[in-house]
């Protein structure tokens, strides 16, 4: 039974919405949906929109699988305008050969919103209605129980359907439709057993609760390799297991959303996240904001039970954590956000022989193999308020490769655009930091008054540097919040309004969004380090030398300008 128009069009529908705020997102949403009507507005790209492609889906959905449980069991499944955008999106993008745009989705919501129902059904969808020759679907975890969540599901769906149940055959641990050779199984992460699989669809559920997963991830993906449009489904809500695979997509996720609308951003077209949370860990305690994190809040979520969890964490502060976590994917770390996107991004632009700078002030950040290092210079002119700042990073030339390939960052393009260099072979030679110093003074014959440094390994190049710049030219910052917390307050402040001038530099742009702050109960911050390698944070560390030593010596540099 055909429920839609032929030109049925929910993603339009969807942001008109969101742009008239008469529905609540969080940022990175607004952001998506912007991003996607672009796209289906454009007619001249690789990918162009299927009313068609898009709307079989959700007509399959709601035309054949059914709730296998509760008051709604037996009853069909009726979609509701966000996940209909969503599986619009994701099925709907095809290019000329009819292949989809989209090799792999996420979806992070709060607990209770449908997740697993809706994977459910696009599991079954990709089984029997996506038109895919001997399609295996697999629905995966590290653990077999949390594995056959949704496989279990799906398989109670099939019961629940004649239509289905004609199709496909419910076995113990799989789900077979002869006539198109199609399997659909749960499988867990006893990686030998999995390789070799021609995959058509993956599921994975709950990523949040994976430890060591992206091993399982890696061999799953590569089993996609010999399919011309498979799917790899992601959902999950926030965890507290840090630095594992959830927090890679995580980050990855925000840095494509990040990058819709900057050309120097990180891109992949294949790759879409759908991100329902609060925008600001304060927000929990305000009801018009709850619907960011749960956009089936008072519909598929109830919203007396969500009001009553919120009640009792606000009289008992232990129960804070989890709320904040499951029901508003906030991710509970010991460190926070420093800055938010909006805040930290400044397109504007400079050229230093037209401003004509006469002295700066140098920072520095000296890496270990694996880390950036970075050199900073940041400058005043007269008669503007505006702080300008140049860099440059490095990483070793033999290790280029083997860190874009890690990181999933365009370190090779930045080395072409001369936002960065290769120095030494495994290791930085520190000439070459001290090199870049001469050359801003030389070449751009900017003077350098000051250079701020953090003490740890740094004596080499402290010599080095003073043995050109002058015994005084070097000022050593102290990496705490007692040295940091104004300085950075400060930086914070006039970067969100726009007083920072970075040259629009893709590198340190990437820092500022990895940056990461503790915080003590006196409101003091410092940055702070995480385990995870892939957040680089050495342009902000050598940034943040620069302006405490601007700030420290405020005065007298600015009566030299």
């Amino acid at each position: 039974m055909i429920r839609y128009p032929l030109d049925y069009d929910p993603i339009t529908e969807y942001w008109e919405l969101i742009k008239a705020d008469k529905i609540v997102v969080s940022d990175k949403i607004r952001k998506t949906y912007k991003k996607i009507k672009k796209d289906l507005d454009c007619t001249t790209g690789k990918y162009c929109y299927s009313h068609a492609r898009a709307n079989h889906v959700i007509e399959f959905i709601e035309n054949f699988c059914r709730h296998s449980k509760g008051k709604m069991g037996g009853k069909p499944v009726v979609l509701e305008l966000w996940e209909k955008a969503l599986l619009a999106t994701i099925f709907g993008f095809v290019d000329e050969h009819g292949n989809r745009k989209y090799k792999e989705a996420i979806l992070i919501v709060g607990k209770k919103n449908g997740k697993s129902l809706l994977a459910s059904c696009v599991g079954l969808y990709l089984q029997v209605g996506d038109g895919e020759p001997g399609p295996e679907v697999y629905a995966v975890a590290t653990k077999k129980d949390q594995a056959k969540i949704i496989w279990t599901e799906a398989k109670r769906m099939v019961n629940k359907s004649p239509v289905l149940k004609k199709r496909i055959k419910g076995l113990v641990n799989e789900m077979r439709s002869s006539f198109n050779d199609g399997v659909f199984k749960a499988v867990a992460s006893d990686v030998d057993s999995l390789d070799g699989l021609n995959c058509s669809g993956i599921l994975m559920d709950e990523i949040h609760q994976w430890k060591n997963g992206r091993a399982l991830y890696n061999i799953m993906a590569d089993g996609t390799s010999a399919r011309e449009q498979p799917l790899v489904f992601i959902t999950s809500t926030a965890g507290t297991i840090r630095e594992d695979l959830y927090d890679q997509k995580y980050d990855e996720a925000t840095q494509i959303i990040n990058g819709y609308f900057d050309n120097e951003g990180i891109k992949n077209e294949r790759f879409i996240a759908f991100i329902y949370e609060l925008d600001n860990r304060k927000e929990w305690t305000d009801p018009k904001c709850w619907k960011k994190a749960n956009p089936g809040l008072g519909t598929i979520k109830k919203y007396e039970t969500l009001k009553e969890k919120v009640d009792n964490a606000k009289v008992n502060s232990m129960l804070v954590k989890n709320l904040v976590c499951k029901e508003f994917n906030i991710r509970e770390t010991s460190s926070e956000a420093w800055l938010i996107f909006d805040d930290l991004n400044n397109t504007a632009t400079f050229d230093v022989a037209e401003l004509k700078p006469r002295y700066c002030i140098g920072g520095l950040d000296l890496s270990t193999t694996t880390d950036l290092c970075c050199a900073t210079v940041i400058f005043r002119v007269p008669l503007d308020e505006t702080l300008y700042v140049l860099q440059m990073y490095w990483l070793p030339g033999n290790l280029i490769e083997q860190r874009e390939r890690e990181d999933n960052i365009p370190y090779t393009r930045w080395v072409e655009r001369g936002l960065m260099r290769t120095s030494g072979t495994n290791k930085i030679d520190y000439k070459d930091v001290t090199a870049w110093f001469m050359e801003v003074q030389n070449k751009l014959d900017i003077y350098i008054y000051k250079i701020g440094y953090d003490a740890w390994n740094s004596q080499y190049i402290i010599d080095d540097l003073e043995s050109f710049f002058g015994k005084n030219s070097t000022d050593k910052v102290v990496q705490g919040k007692k040295t940091m917390s104004g300085p950075m307050k400060s930086f914070a402040s006039d970067l969100k309004a726009k007083k920072i001038n970075y040259n629009n530099n893709s590198i340190l742009k990437w820092n500022l969004a990895n940056a990461a702050i503790d915080v003590d109960k006196n409101d003091n911050i410092s940055l702070c380090k995480t385990s995870n390698s892939r957040k680089r944070i050495d342009g902000v560390a050598s940034l943040m030398d620069a302006f405490v030593v601007y700030e420290r010596h405020y005065d007298e540099y600015m009566s030299m300008i």
